[in-house]
């Protein structure tokens, strides 16, 4: 299953819009949700990308709901333990997640999850997606993609593509370049994306797939080539950058995301509640600014919609996992 189709998508969010729309005035999180500060759990470190888009949210959500938004980050795992509070959270609203797609990564690489990514949870909105970027260091003779691929055909098994780890979005959107394109490349894996950066820049590794917000200076600077974004459309920070499906692999396509979930069986009024708040704070010039200024593009999929989305992203991540053999304890 390839990436989730551009129409589709188009559709999902108008579905999105049309149920924010029905939302009454004052609806968010109302009736159902507890009088006390939301908590929203990052199950990843601060000062990633997903606990910036959570910070950003924050302060218009809380407004939105007349209530404090308190961010808590429980790292470790690929996210698991922190999931795992939100899943076993009441079910009244008070405890909310902002996961990335590696929810829907985790069941294929790790032996054992202590919850179902798409049965113990309620998607309330799709907020964002993370554009990635094919770079290459400049000592690889290739300016396009094309040049890219048919170097590596010539040479099969020597071009190293580096990652943030097994099973990473990262590894994954090199995986399904290998898919879409036949070459034979090796996966180094890091742990994290600051060593394979740094690696990059210093030639240990050839090519990468990192988002843009991430290299765009190493970009501008000249110190990394960018041949290609992972997305159907071009990034907002690199315009000049071609998509993959531009540039000569017409049906790639490859988002990482954000979303906001709560645990199962949430009451729909509540659900419709958070959604409405979360658009509300989404249109704030404070978090459209930030989260742009990560290099994201803005999404607007709700609760009618995002469970499709989680179904055939988790479909999608689970293929190209069994197809690069990744697997964690």
């Amino acid at each position: 299953m390839q990436n989730f189709p551009l129409a589709r998508r188009a559709a999902l969010a108008c579905m999105a819009a049309s149920a924010f729309a029905l939302a009454p005035p004052g609806a968010a999180a109302q009736p159902a949700a507890p009088d006390k500060p939301l908590r929203i759990v990052v199950p990843l470190a601060p000062g990633s990308t997903v606990d910036a888009v959570a910070r950003a949210l924050g302060p218009g959500l809380g407004r939105a709901l007349g209530r404090p938004v308190v961010v808590e980050n429980v790292a470790g795992a690929g996210g698991i333990p922190g999931t795992g509070q939100v899943v076993k959270a009441p079910k009244d609203g008070s405890v909310l997640g902002m996961v990335s797609s590696n929810h829907v990564i985790n069941p294929g690489i790790y032996k054992s999850i202590p919850y179902d990514s798409l049965k113990d949870i309620t998607p309330i909105a799709v907020l964002a997606t993370v554009p990635l970027v094919l770079v290459v260091h400049p000592s690889v003779p290739a300016k396009t993609v094309g040049e890219l691929l048919a170097h590596a055909r010539a040479r099969p098994g020597t071009l190293n593509l580096g990652s943030a780890g097994n099973g990473s979005t990262l590894h994954l959107a090199g995986e399904l370049l290998v898919s879409e394109t036949g070459i034979d490349i090796r996966h180094v894996p890091y742990r994290g994306t600051g060593p394979l950066v740094t690696d990059l820049m210093g030639g240990q590794v050839q090519m990468g797939f990192v988002s843009v917000s991430q290299v765009a200076a190493q970009v501008k600077a000249g110190t990394l080539r960018a041949l290609a974004v992972s997305t159907r459309q071009r990034s907002a920070t690199l315009p000049d950058v071609p998509t993959l499906a531009e540039a000569g692999v017409p049906h790639y396509g490859f988002d990482a995301w954000i979303a906001l979930i709560g645990p199962a069986g949430m009451p729909r009024p509540v659900v419709d509640g958070y959604a409405a708040a979360v658009r509300s704070a989404m249109a704030s010039p404070e978090a459209h600014a930030a989260i742009v200024g990560q290099g994201l593009s803005v999404l607007d999929i709700g609760p009618d919609a995002a469970p499709a989305f989680f179904l055939s992203e988790l479909h999608k991540h689970q293929k190209l996992v069994k197809q690069s053999g990744a697997t964690l304890d």
